[in-house]
């Protein structure tokens, strides 16, 4: 991913709401290199040195005074070839002779970027270690340096061309998709200015037109909403944050020179794709990969970052979507109560803070729910034939084996900070709303970089935008384990099921009801169970236990268990008393629950949700072939999770209705 980091990006949120980059970013400048090449320097230093003034300064003194150029370095303390630090160091000195015009400096950073070239990135060198680095780590920071020093460098161009060829930019695949296309393209583009050639600025504004456009398998941009990198993970909080942020700034770079970009399909995905996963300034872990595991509070960082790639790329979009996105991002920096990089568009009192929306939000393509409903929001994580359990590489999220197996996340008030600090110290067996085989695991087990998926297709729901079915066939990560479970989304509950849970490991087998960081005891009563300032839990047969600073809830499915099932409901930050309350109705009614169809129904709202698993008939509905069907009121969603329907004929009150093709998207009838 882009080395460009979160302080960076906060900043670039401040240039964006101070309307910096918009004075630089005239209608039509003049179409000439020599007007136009100026014009790009001077936006680059715009956006990557000025946000580090009165940062980097002393820092670059340091580094200018210490530099002693030899064979084996440019400082004895990182020994070549030092792929991260000593590009950095040069960067640093590099802004701070763009802050503060300092000659030294710049003649300085030159005869370090020479020295580098020269020894470690030198043209026809053999790279060693990881391709990012070469390709995208050190260019990036070297190109960065050159062009803020005014260098017109040919050696360092040629080893940028060594090494992200043509044919890089050429075909979408490989290495050369999503945030790492983006990366890609802004490397050439650094390059173009640094020797200032018209057709390479081109061919790198050119290369983006793959990132912007719909995907149907890979790496990409899905209709639904979905973003994956690697494949096979859902990845908005990481490299989509990177790839959200590289093209704002390639935006701002071309726009209204011959090489303008046309941004309007990264505007469509601001709302599509990436706000539906911030919640009060922070970004849901379920779209952050391997990342997850890398230090606490990692989910604050991604959400201000994809904030302030928001508010950059507002400058480049049209007014109404400009407004619309300051009131989004105010909203999340006045409820996360960061203000770095933010001051002066939280001091703007025409914009209004956008509260958090309230409906449903269903990804089948990467295996994803978002619920949000007044005072709580809900999201599910769920692994399938497309989407892998977990991802784990360099090293990173050893243990994160069970995240797709799953599980359900979830914030009332006061909970914000929950998974903040969680990774570290919770047990990776325990995750909440989980079914898993309790066999051990080695760090690292399946695949790495995400190939970590299932065999089994049934995985996504149905939606009207309020409620919504969703639905897992899950199969154990290196286990024999296999299960149907179901989640119901409702006002101020969900209704999760498990049915047919099968295993042969030789160990126990047990579905994880929820494990909150507590230390409270909860009070029970018949058929339910309240955990003060958390939530209410309906059901019964469930264990508690309190371990580590945790407090545990779980079903003990038993060794090897033939066709076990679950049956509980889940009540986000309600009382003990609502809690009680709600155990006492009949409010709910589970008309099924097994490994052929398992379904809800809620007669106060008219709502009946049936998870087909095989065609058959479940709460007065009727199904001619596995998928998800949602009833509420005179209206009928359905799905097909599985995408291989040709045709469905769902059946409600002796009516026949068909739909060609419903697909995981689904299809909406008004029976009325």
């Amino acid at each position: 991913m882009s080395p460009l980091s979160r302080r960076a990006l906060a900043r670039l949120g401040s240039l964006a709401a101070l309307g910096t980059l918009a004075t630089l970013l005239p209608a039509r400048p003049a179409h000439t290199p020599d007007a136009t090449f100026p014009l790009l320097r001077r936006r680059w230093r715009e956006v990557t040195a000025v946000p580090y003034a009165g940062r980097v300064e002393q820092a670059a003194a340091g580094h200018r005074a210490s530099m002693r150029p030899a064979r084996g370095g440019l400082w004895a303390d990182l020994p070549y070839p030092s792929l991260d630090d000593t590009p950095a160091r040069l960067q640093t000195m590099a802004r701070a002779h763009a802050i503060t015009g300092d000659p030294g400096l710049a003649e300085a950073t030159a005869e370090g970027l020479a020295h580098y070239v020269r020894h470690v990135y030198a043209e026809g060198a053999e790279p060693v270690g990881n391709w990012w680095d070469w390709e995208i780590g050190v260019p990036r920071k070297l190109l960065d340096a050159a062009v803020l020093i005014g260098s017109r460098d040919r050696a360092l161009a040629e080893a940028v061309r060594h090494f992200v060829p043509d044919d890089r930019l050429a075909a979408y695949r490989g290495r050369s998709t999503g945030a790492n296309r983006v990366d890609l393209c802004l490397v050439r583009l650094l390059r173009a200015i640094v020797v200032e050639e018209p057709d390479e600025v081109r061919r790198a504004a050119e290369a983006l037109t793959p990132v912007f456009r719909y995907v149907e398998k890979g790496d990409g941009f899905y209709r639904d909403g979905s973003f994956l990198q690697h494949t096979t993970i859902p990845y908005q909080g990481g490299y989509g944050a990177v790839l959200l942020s590289g093209a704002a700034i390639m935006l701002a770079l071309v726009r209204g020179t011959p090489w303008e970009v046309d941004g309007r399909f990264l505007f469509d995905q601001v709302e599509r794709s990436f706000a539906p996963f911030v919640l009060d300034g922070l970004c849901m872990d379920l779209v952050s990969g391997r990342g997850i595991a890398r230090r606490p509070y990692g989910d604050h960082r991604r959400g201000q970052a994809i904030a302030s790639a928001v508010l950059l790329l507002g400058e480049s979009a049209p007014a109404a979507e400009r407004a619309r996105w300051r009131s989004l991002v105010k909203g999340w920096a006045e409820r996360g109560g960061y203000r770095a990089g933010f001051e002066d568009l939280l001091a703007d009192a025409s914009v209004p803070a956008a509260p958090e929306p309230v409906g449903h939000r269903l990804f089948p393509m990467s295996a994803r729910a978002v619920h949000r409903r007044p005072g709580w929001t809900a999201a599910l994580s769920m692994s399938s034939h497309r989407i892998g359990h977990y991802e784990h590489g360099n090293g990173e999220n050893l243990r994160g084996w069970h995240t797709g197996s799953g599980m359900l996340y979830w914030w009332a008030a006061g909970q914000r900070d929950h998974y903040s600090d969680f990774w570290h110290t919770v047990d990776p067996y325990r995750l909440p709303g989980t079914t898993v085989s309790t066999r051990r695991l080695a760090d690292g087990a399946g695949r790495g970089w995400g190939d970590t998926r299932t065999k089994w297709r049934w995985v996504g729901g149905a939606s009207d935008g309020t409620y919504a079915i969703v639905g897992q066939h899950l199969a154990g990560l290196g286990s024999t384990l296999e299960a149907f479970k179901a989640w119901v989304f409702l006002d101020e509950a969900v209704v999760c099921l498990g049915a047919g849970i099968t295993c042969s490991d030789g160990v126990a087998v047990e579905t994880v009801v929820d494990n909150r960081r507590s230390a409270a005891q909860p009070a029970e009563g018949a058929g339910w169970a309240h955990l003060a300032g958390h939530a209410g839990y309906l059901g019964e047969g469930f264990r508690t236990a309190g371990e580590r600073g945790y407090r545990t809830f779980w079903f003990d499915h038993g060794v090897d268990p033939r066709g076990a099932g679950y049956r509980y409901v889940l009540l986000p930050g309600a009382s003990e008393a609502r809690t009680r309350e709600l155990a006492g109705l009949g409010w709910l009614e589970v008309p099924a629950n097994t490994d052929a169809q398992q379904a809800v129904r809620v007669p106060a709202l008219g709502l009946t949700a049936v998870a087909f698993w095989q065609p058959g008939t479940a709460g007065g509905i009727t199904a001619s072939g596995p998928c998800a069907v949602l009833l509420r009121g005179g209206r009928l969603t359905v799905a097909d999770p599985r995408d291989e329907l040709a045709e469905l004929t769902v059946t409600v009150d002796g009516r026949d209705l068909t739909f060609p093709r419903p697909g995981p998207g689904g299809a909406t009838v008004d029976l009325t």
